[in-house]
């Protein structure tokens, strides 16, 4: 990885890892993304249930398209809704320790206090 010292992936990297973010030249006007390292078996075969994201083999990682965000009556609210699923997905798949789960046993949200 360019200008990223090997110490910084070894941290990022020595456990398991969900991480979002929005990359300018996917799409035709960026699109926001998330994947989980290591990819658990069964993570990219989930519905997300968000409306515009699907996962992109090709990349290895769910993408959201930033037009279906700015066209959405709900923006803010299209893209929590696309990073909550995305981490719901690793963490179930993965097995990850329920850190927030809600009625259903389904992680709700990432709370850094119980992480920590």
């Amino acid at each position: 990885m360019p200008n990223c010292p090997d110490w910084v992936m070894h941290e990022a990297y020595d456990a398991e890892v969900s991480s979002a973010g929005y990359w300018p030249g996917g799409a035709d006007e960026g699109a926001f993304y998330s994947y989980t390292y290591p990819e658990p078996p069964g993570f990219r075969e989930r519905d997300l249930g968000v409306p515009g994201a699907a996962f992109d083999a090709e990349l290895g990682e769910f993408v959201l398209p930033y037009r279906a965000v700015r066209e959405s009556s709900d923006p803010d609210g299209l893209l929590l809704a696309f990073l909550r699923a995305t981490f719901a997905a690793g963490a179930e798949t993965g097995d990850w320790p329920q850190v927030a789960a809600g009625g259903d046993g389904r992680v709700a949200a990432a709370d850094p206090e119980v992480l920590s």
